[in-house]
């Protein structure tokens, strides 16, 4: 049986995302006083009295469908309520009871799942007066407050009672944060590898403010995507919510065990994209670089090789990065994404035995030994591979600290013709041999 699924539903600004932020335990949704900030359905695992949930934040209910925006977020809605066992009706106590309040309430009716009526907002129960949501005639209302956490409990044991029990052990999935700059098509991308429209797609750049997680399965392996806002130079970051769409990218890329960087093919590389790149390898994850819209790209046979070699002369580090050249239009090449996945999720975890690993440093010093430094002798004795995730090789020596850098690359790019680590940065630790 798969991990129950709890949605957030309500009005605009009542007070969900605070909420979710509560019961997952970090700051993981955007808040903000503007109405409509979140867009997307979000996802976060969650955990009570040993029973585990995925709670998903979804955008504001509103009745304004001539707004495109608006009803795009009222299908995501409408899907979140659809996938939902358990859905968490949140009112806004501070404002009372709204029009808009008779009208969610009707729409979960409707829906026939079990749902908790949330009065939020509710500081002090004492002074609080939120016993005219009664009215609604969906029960009685759960007074919490997400700004400080009072009565969240209560709202928990609540909602543990009300959902399905998990019996049996959920495998630990595999994180991937797709990146790159606004409008490049990373949510098209997660569509089509999902098979459905789980994310807001629009031609508005910066439709993504959050980052988003949808989980698939592929081979026996559950596969978790996080969809996130692009990435722009930090000059062209001015509003506050943007400021955190970009923040919580970052974040996503410290979370993902591999990273994919989309890229526009009909635009071709920009510096940004490399200037994410970077991060994404610099901070150890695994990489693989998709170049989407390569149906609208002027291309001839031998245009996707001369994409990678200048790519790769602008950043050396993507000579060992897969590349693909894909459409989320047409499918094309997409699944080829998912099977570089688990290749560069086997990488990663690949770990060489001691023995190979000094073999192999003993071919590198007899093919070209170290430079020596001024009246010291520099030598490098044994190495091992000291971790995973990503690769980590140890070597050992007299003067470490006198290795020169180039050396050091020698050392990286000859453990990769051994072993590969595709798609994976491999780091070179030196360290003093003990006496």
């Amino acid at each position: 049986m798969s991990i129950p699924v709890v949605a957030l539903v309500g009005r605009p600004n009542v007070g969900k995302s605070a909420l979710f932020n509560r019961i997952v335990g970090e700051n993981a949704a955007i808040v903000s006083d503007e109405a409509g900030t979140t867009r997307d359905r979000h996802f976060a695992r969650a955990d009570w009295s040993g029973a585990a949930f995925w709670l998903v934040d979804t955008g504001g209910i509103t009745d304004d469908t001539r707004v495109p925006m608006d009803a795009e977020i009222s299908r995501q809605v409408a899907q979140a309520i659809d996938e939902a066992d358990l859905l968490l009706m949140v009112v806004d106590a501070r404002v009372g009871l709204h029009p808009m309040d008779w009208r969610v309430a009707e729409i979960l009716r409707n829906s026939g799942k079990p749902f908790l009526l949330v009065a939020n907002k509710v500081d002090d129960p004492s002074t609080s007066d939120y016993y005219e949501f009664y009215a609604l005639g969906v029960g009685d209302p759960i007074p919490v407050s997400a700004a400080n956490g009072r009565q969240s409990g209560d709202l928990l044991d609540a909602l543990v009672e009300r959902i399905p029990a998990v019996s049996e052990t959920v495998p630990e999935a595999l994180e991937v944060a797709v990146i790159g700059r606004p409008n490049v098509g990373k949510s098209s991308l997660v569509n089509r590898l999902l098979g459905e429209e789980r994310l807001v797609v629009s031609d508005t750049a910066g439709t993504t403010r959050d980052a988003v997680d949808s989980a698939m399965r592929y081979h026996g392996r559950d596969l978790v995507f996080i969809d996130t806002a692009g990435l722009r130079r930090q000059s062209r970051i001015e509003d506050g919510v943007e400021f955190y769409s970009t923040l919580r990218s970052r974040r996503a890329i410290d979370r993902a065990a591999i990273c994919i960087l989309v890229i526009d093919g009909a635009e071709g590389l920009h510096n940004q994209d490399l200037k994410i790149a970077a991060l994404a390898w610099e901070s150890g994850r695994g990489l693989i670089v998709v170049v989407n819209k390569w149906d609208l790209a002027v291309k001839d046979e031998k245009t996707a090789a001369r994409f990678e070699r200048e790519c790769r002369e602008k950043a050396p580090f993507l000579q060992f990065v897969p590349f693909v050249f894909t459409s989320a239009i047409t499918g094309q090449r997409v699944n080829r994404i998912l099977e570089l996945l688990l290749e560069v999720a086997e990488e990663r975890l690949k770990r060489i035995p001691t023995a190979r690993v000094n073999e192999a440093l003993t071919s590198l010093l007899a093919r070209r030994q170290p430079p020596q430094a001024a009246g010291r002798e520099v030598k490098l004795m044994y190495a091992t591979q000291v971790d995973v995730a990503p690769p980590t090789i140890a070597v050992f020596g007299n003067h470490p600290d006198l290795v020169e850098e180039h050396y050091v690359r020698y050392l990286h790019n000859g453990f990769r013709e051994f072993w590969g680590f595709r798609g994976n940065p491999l780091q070179i630790l030196l360290r003093r041999k003990s006496a």
